[in-house]
C-alpha cells in the first residue's frame, strides 16, 4: 500500500498553525518574508528586516532555489482515467525534469514562441524538500519537507514527438514553472482542493486527498533510494484531468485552497533565430502531439470544457 488516508498521524508539516515565506523583489534585492496571518497587519508581507509591505502589490520572485526539479509523469486518478482509461496509469511513478532555468514568479510572463501551437496548462502542487534526503523509508519523508507551493507545470507539447522521453523541451524551456508565491506548512494537503483557471474560470479542479495516487512521501522515498535530494529541491505532483492549450493574453492561476494561488499572463514571443535556418527538430502537429495537447474530451466533466471554451471568447 502506498499510503492510507486518512492519515495515522498528520506530519509536522501539515500540523498548524500556518506559515507561509515569500521571496520579494525590492529595489533590485531579494528579500526573505512571512505573511502575517492575524490581527491588524493580516495579510501583509512582514520581511525578515522588519518592514511590512502590501502583498499584493510585490513582485514575487519564485520561493525556491533548487539543484533540481522533478516531476512525476501522472499522479490524479482523472487524469489516468482522461489519458489512459484507468484509475491507476502504471504500477509504480515515473518522472522527468526540468531545468532550474524553467522558474517563473508569481505573475510573472509565460512565454509562447510563434512556431508552437500547443502551450498546456497543468495546476499542480510543488513539494520543496528542507534538508538532504537520501535513503528514506516513506513515513521518515515527511521530516524532509520545508512545504507546499502552488504551481503552473506548462509545456510546449509541440515538441512531443521528439522528447517525448525527456520532455526536455516540452517542459523544459525558460516561464514555464511559475511557481509560488510563497511556501506554505501547517495545512493538511489531503484536506485541500486544487483548481486551475484560465482568464477566471476551473478548468481543473480535484480535491488532492480523494484523487491523489502516490502521497509526496511515496515519492521522496522512490526518488531517494538512488537520487540525493538537496535543500530546495522541487518535486511537482503531478496534474489532475483536462490539461489543454491556451493563447496569448490568456491569464492562467492554479489555486490551492489553504495554501494559496500563483499566475501567468501567456505571452507571444518570436520564433527562436536558429530555427529559421532549419536548426533542429521543428514543432510539430502530429495525432501524437495532438493526441495530449487536445485530450479525451468524452473522459472529462463538460463543466470544464464549457469554462475553457467561455474562456476563450472573453
Amino acid at each position: 500500500m502506498n499510503f492510507e488516508f486518512p492519515l495515522k498521524e498528520l506530519p509536522a508539516v501539515m500540523r498548524g498553525p500556518r506559515v507561509e515565506r515569500r521571496r520579494a523583489l525590492i529595489g533590485g534585492s531579494a528579500f526573505w518574508g512571512t505573511m502575517v496571518e492575524e490581527g491588524e497587519h493580516a495579510g501583509k508581507l512582514r520581511l525578515d528586516d522588519g518592514r511590512l509591505l502590501n502583498a499584493d502589490d510585490a513582485v514575487y520572485l519564485p520561493p525556491v532555489n533548487p539543484s533540481k526539479i522533478i516531476a512525476i509523469h501522472i499522479s490524479y486518478s482523472s487524469r489516468s482515467v482522461e489519458t489512459r482509461n484507468k484509475p491507476k496509469p502504471t504500477e509504480t511513478p515515473t518522472y522527468f525534469t526540468k531545468p532550474t532555468t524553467a522558474l517563473n514568479g508569481h505573475r510573472g510572463q509565460i512565454l509562447k514562441p510563434a512556431d508552437c501551437k500547443y502551450l498546456n496548462y497543468e495546476g499542480e502542487y510543488a513539494v520543496v524538500i528542507s534538508k538532504t534526503c537520501r535513503n528514506v523509508t516513506p513515513d521518515e519523508a515527511w521530516d524532509y519537507i520545508e512545504g507546499f507551493c502552488p504551481a503552473l507545470d506548462m509545456g510546449l507539447q509541440d515538441f512531443r514527438d521528439t522528447d517525448q522521453g525527456s520532455m526536455l523541451r516540452v517542459k523544459g524551456a525558460d516561464t514555464l514553472l511559475p511557481i509560488g508565491p510563497g511556501i506554505v506548512r501547517g495545512v493538511n494537503l489531503f484536506e485541500q482542493t486544487l483548481r486551475t483557471l484560465v482568464n477566471g474560470r476551473v478548468v481543473q479542479e480535484a480535491h488532492i486527498g480523494e484523487e491523489t495516487i502516490w502521497g509526496p512521501h511515496y515519492v521522496i522515498a522512490d526518488l531517494a533510494r538512488h537520487i540525493t535530494l538537496l535543500p530546495g529541491d522541487v518535486i511537482l505532483m503531478g496534474t489532475p484531468c483536462h490539461s489543454r492549450s491556451v493563447d496569448p493574453g490568456h491569464v492562467v492561476e492554479c489555486e490551492i485552497t489553504g495554501i494559496g494561488r500563483v499566475s501567468g499572463t501567456v505571452v507571444a514571443i518570436d520564433a527562436p533565430r536558429a530555427a529559421a535556418l532549419g536548426v533542429g527538430h521543428a514543432p510539430t502537429d502530429t495525432p501524437e502531439v495532438r493526441r495530449v495537447a487536445l485530450g479525451f474530451d468524452e473522459r472529462v466533466p463538460d463543466r470544464f470544457k464549457d469554462n475553457l471554451r467561455q474562456s476563450r471568447e472573453d
